[in-house]
């Protein structure tokens, strides 16, 4: 009989080692985009500068999907932790704009691996029934980091008497021993006790489901897209919040107490899931959530002063918490059991698209409208994500998985024995 503690063991590490990981490239990220300030970027070349962080990511996600379907998922964490603090390490010394851009894309890579091996833990330890809660419980990791990471940067990082280039570097470094401290919890997180079922590159390991099977396979693309809309928002809000905050004369500090007000938001979103998705169901949780953070995210457009651009990031960070687990546990369950990784992968390339393109559309419009115009941009893509996540009440409310749960029992035999005595995750 196996008992429930390794399996309040191993998402409890993973959560610890996830908020580690993620508030260092929370606290890089700002960084980066204040250090590059000084180093006389405009707001163009920081849109430029953080879409390289999703460039090399974007063609390393799915071979690293594919290389995690058919073996272990737990060696891409510490790669990744290594990954990251090299980025931040070096992007700490650089001294030129292409320096930071490419370091960026190395701390990106690195950011990839872990949340690539992460994923794939929670889907093949978790069963059907519990992937809702247990992607929410490990995306709280994300939120946490991203509620210190951005207060730490905000603190260290000065504007005063030109020692902004100085101070930001000196976050780069504190980030880049954050993400090594996280190594601290990369212990005994991935498990297979005996006598649970074999991996999917055991049972069949002739069998390769394409890219184009997956993507074609119902509720995986607009998963993707929801995911990616959700993504882009906070992405861009953690690098465009320090140009806005430039612009109306609020200091570091105070954009960073903002942005871990969204996600402090965020991770009280997450703590209250499982309660809204009984209550609402998961397609109208997600359509609501989607709407809600569409005029959020327009209205922090306007000229409003500090305290009320809080309430828009609280009000924000709460809807788009809703969007990253809820879309894994859609990917997940849609795509067969032998691609999971993959599926999870590609979700990943989406959103790292979407961290290419918007950041870099993003510039453009800022540089031809002011910095107000990408949240607009970014309230038109999260619209059109409420409308895509509406649509299966129109067409078949039966099969939203959220409310009936009919994930086949048969595409999911490993994923679920080896969950069974994974128990509880910690609350």
């Amino acid at each position: 009989m196996k008992s429930s503690e390794p399996g309040r063991g191993w998402l409890l590490r993973l959560v610890i080692a996830f908020s580690f990981t993620q508030g260092a490239v929370s606290m890089a990220r700002p960084a980066v985009s204040y250090r590059a300030l000084a180093l006389g970027a405009d707001a163009r070349a920081v849109g430029v500068i953080a879409g390289i962080y999703a460039l090399l990511p974007l063609f390393a996600a799915v071979p690293l999907g594919r290389r995690t379907d058919h073996g272990r998922c737990a060696p891409l964490l510490p790669i990744g932790v290594a990954l990251i603090a090299t980025g931040c390490a070096f992007s700490g010394t650089a001294g030129s704009l292409p320096a930071m851009a490419a370091w960026s894309g190395v701390m990106g890579l690195g950011h990839l691996s872990f949340v690539i091996g992460a994923q794939s833990i929670v889907a093949r330890q978790s069963a059907p029934d519990e992937q809702d809660r247990n992607f929410g419980h490990f995306t709280i990791g994300a939120s946490l980091g991203q509620l210190i990471g951005p207060i730490a940067a905000g603190l260290l990082v000065s504007e005063h008497d030109g020692a902004m280039a100085r101070t930001s570097a000196v976050a780069l470094f504190a980030a880049a021993a954050l993400a090594a401290f996280s190594c601290t919890s990369l212990w005994r997180i991935e498990r297979r006790p005996a006598g649970t079922a074999a991996t999917p590159a055991e049972e069949a390991p002739a069998r390769k489901v394409s890219v184009r099977s997956i993507l074609t396979t119902r509720g995986v693309a607009s998963g993707m897209f929801i995911s990616l809309a959700v993504l882009s928002a906070t992405d861009i809000l953690t690098a465009y919040l320090p140009v806005v905050g430039e612009q109306r004369g609020i200091s570091p500090a105070v954009v960073g107490v903002l942005l871990s007000l969204r996600a402090a938001a965020t991770v009280a979103c997450r703590l209250a899931m499982t309660p809204m998705i009984r209550l609402m169901g998961r397609t109208v949780l997600m359509a609501v959530s989607c709407l809600g953070a569409a005029l959020l995210c327009a209205g922090i457009a306007l000229p409003v002063p500090a305290w009320a651009l809080g309430v828009l990031l609280a009000g924000l960070g709460f809807c788009l918490g809703v969007g990253q687990p809820l879309s894994m546990t859609t990917v997940v369950q849609a795509a067969p059991a032998e691609a999971r990784s993959t599926a999870l992968a590609l979700r990943l390339t989406g959103n790292r698209l979407g961290q290419v393109a918007a950041p870099a559309s993003a510039g453009v419009l800022a540089g031809l409208a002011g910095t107000a115009a990408p949240f607009v941009m970014l309230g038109g893509l999260l619209l059109i994500s409420a409308g895509i996540a509406v649509r299966p009440l129109r067409g078949r409310p039966a099969a939203d998985p959220g409310e009936a749960r009919p994930a086949p029992r048969e595409r999911r035999t490993e994923g679920t024995s080896a969950s069974r005595g994974a128990g509880h995750p910690p609350r």
